[in-house]
């Protein structure tokens, strides 16, 4: 006769163990989850040098306007480049979702500083407008930290605005490299992208469905 323990009896006791070990997770979970508030309005800084940031964010657009919630898109940097994500809202979505593209490209093509900072402040007037209004649950400020990086918009006016105006309940989205020190302080959620491999960098261009 072995003296073995059958494996029967060996599962049963690791599965005891497992049962154990997840009770006292779940009860220090609980424990700290009563110390959490339902809920509030959201600063969301989606920046550095890696892929995702825009495709993220407008991942959490795309949960709002699967909840029914009223949100708005203001584009500072993209110019009247075709997107996926602005047709699919423009076209589906649009009582949902406002969507305004209010760049004019990139900093290198419009070579043109004058015309890229009044576009910047054109876009900033409108973000602030949404932002103010209470009906939207959450406002994306595409590319900001672009607009920021090059001091087309005052970093200082845009953080007292999100301070001081921002509605409770209302988040705000905003991406692009580069985020400025003062804005990470003051965010409540911060996700810095890192870049490892690019296929740019292989040689192969922007293509539909994966960057744009």
């Amino acid at each position: 006769m072995s003296d073995e323990t059958p494996d029967n009896e060996t599962g049963g006791k690791d599965d005891a163990r497992h049962a154990e070990k997840m009770a006292k997770k779940k009860a220090a979970r609980d424990k700290i989850m009563a110390t959490k508030i339902d809920g509030k309005g959201l600063i969301i800084v989606h920046t550095g040098k890696g892929k995702g940031k825009s495709s993220s964010a407008f991942g959490m657009i795309f949960r709002h306007i699967a909840h029914g919630k009223p949100s708005a898109v203001v584009q500072f940097i993209k110019g009247a480049m075709w997107t996926g994500e602005r047709d699919l809202i423009e076209k589906h979505f649009s009582d949902l979702c406002q969507f305004h593209t209010m760049g004019e490209g990139f900093t290198w093509e419009t070579q043109d500083r004058a015309r890229d900072v009044a576009a910047a402040s054109a876009a900033w007037e409108k973000a602030k407008e949404l932002i103010r209004d209470e009906r939207n649950s959450m406002v994306l400020l595409d590319e900001i930290n672009i607009a920021l990086r090059y001091d087309y918009l005052d970093i200082n006016e845009v953080v007292a605005f999100l301070k001081s105006e921002k509605p409770h309940m209302t988040h705000v989205v905003l991406t692009g490299r580069n985020a400025k020190e003062e804005l990470i302080e003051i965010a409540d959620l911060v996700t810095e992208m890192e870049l490892i491999k690019h296929p740019f960098r292989s040689g192969i261009k922007g293509q539909p469905g994966v960057e744009f």
